[in-house]
């Protein structure tokens, strides 16, 4: 072996291993924000004990100059959907509820569901017709009932009711359990678990889940000494920049949706996911039977699956581009990535969002999970999910063995 051979193997296998840095993902995400893609972002990763990684970029109100920070207050709209899913299951544990029960034997404004049968988007007259099932809990869970959104639902974007008509829920789009399309049905689930409890959701979640927890920046009306970190929200104009919408108080919430209205942190969202990542338990705070996540964490709609959806009103949100169409899959209140991406989370990851651009993964298989929260208009916008992507796969590089 020649003198230089030598050198080169002992150089080559002497290089220290070059591994992704904090400070890496750091530098990715403040670049996002110089460029203007979104006006601030906080992010937290963690594992079933602990923090990975977590930063703050940019500004929580532009026109005051006040940046970003760690315990930064977000409006996570749809994030509320998993909470009250949990709210839920804890009532199924306790034998109050099932799965498999007509849902207006808890509401009786579900009863006698109709389905549009035809709708003329020109003129708006329709046609409903009797749905062919009743609505059961466990499609409320799945929006797998018909119940739709106006902001992703053509139909219901146009829909007005004749005069002396009312619909307590509904029309719904299609019979119950037949498709998949993302509506109000967490909404009603909220209802039920209201009715059953005898608590408002604000209560009932303060009491069962958020205490428990440590979740103490969380909740539907946000304290005023806390108001001050709540971060101001953008609307993206059709020339791509972004517009800082007037600083307003909080609305005092007196009546509390399950499909959303929740204020939380990055932080306090994460000890959720660590409870769902630990089955059900963190800290020693037991809020769910390792047999309910398990559950959650499965296929409930069988060969149905989730679409991506194209969109209603583009002013509040954009085509839902972060769904797998046609191959995502849905449990008990979250989305379950059907196919891993190289370099992201693995098949079977729970997940979902806020229509603001906040969102969160919990991957079981690797024992990741990880928040971001932004606060623009619209929902999916194109570089808001680029910073999510940047994130999620700035985490995994961090985690590589």
């Amino acid at each position: 072996m020649t003198a230089y051979l030598v050198r080169f193997l002992v150089a080559t296998f002497a290089m220290p291993t070059l591994l992704f840095s904090q400070s890496q993902l750091d530098q990715r995400l403040r670049a996002a924000v110089d460029r203007k893609d979104v006006p601030g972002v906080v992010v937290i990763a963690g594992d079933r004990s602990g923090t990975i990684y977590q930063g703050a970029f940019g500004l929580a109100e532009a026109g005051a100059g006040r940046a970003m920070t760690a315990d930064a207050i977000f409006r996570i709209a749809s994030m509320t959907k998993a909470i009250t899913a949990t709210a839920a299951m804890q009532l199924i544990e306790a034998r109050k509820l099932s799965l498999d029960d007509p849902a207006a034997k808890y509401l009786p404004e579900l009863a006698h569901p109709l389905v549009f049968e035809s709708f003329d988007a020109a003129t708006g007259d329709y046609k409903l017709r009797p749905a062919a099932t009743a609505i059961t809990v466990r499609q409320l869970f799945t929006h797998t009932s018909g119940l739709g959104y106006t902001n992703w639902s053509a139909i219901l974007n146009k829909f007005k009711p004749r005069a002396g008509e009312t619909y307590a829920a509904g029309p719904l789009l299609f019979d119950p359990g037949t498709q998949w399309t993302y509506g109000t049905g967490t909404d009603m689930l909220g209802k039920i678990v209201e009715s059953i409890s005898g608590q408002s959701l604000e209560a009932y979640f303060r009491e069962h889940i958020f205490a428990p927890l440590g979740m103490n920046d969380t909740a539907f009306n946000v304290p005023a000494e806390k108001q001050a970190r709540i971060v101001n929200l953008h609307q993206r104009t059709a020339d791509g920049t972004l517009v800082e919408q007037p600083r307003k108080p909080p609305t005092v919430a007196t009546h509390f949706n399950g499909g959303g209205g929740l204020y939380s942190t990055v932080g306090d969202y994460l000890r959720f996911l660590q409870m769902i990542l630990n089955q059900g338990e963190l800290h020693g705070a037991r809020i769910l039977s390792r047999e309910s996540v398990a559950l959650m964490s499965q296929n409930q709609i069988s060969a149905v699956s989730v679409r991506a959806l194209k969109t209603a009103q583009p002013e509040r949100s954009s085509d839902f581009a972060f769904v797998d169409d046609g191959q995502d899959k849905w449990g008990l209140g979250f989305m379950i990535t059907a196919r891993h991406v190289a370099g992201k989370r693995a098949a079977g990851s729970l997940s979902w969002g806020g229509i603001d651009n906040t969102y969160y993964w919990c991957d079981p298989t690797t024992g990741v999970a990880g928040v971001i929260m932004m606060q623009l208009l619209p929902f999916a916008d194109t570089k808001a999910l680029g910073v999510y992507d940047t994130f999620e796969r700035g985490v995994y590089q961090l985690i590589e063995k």
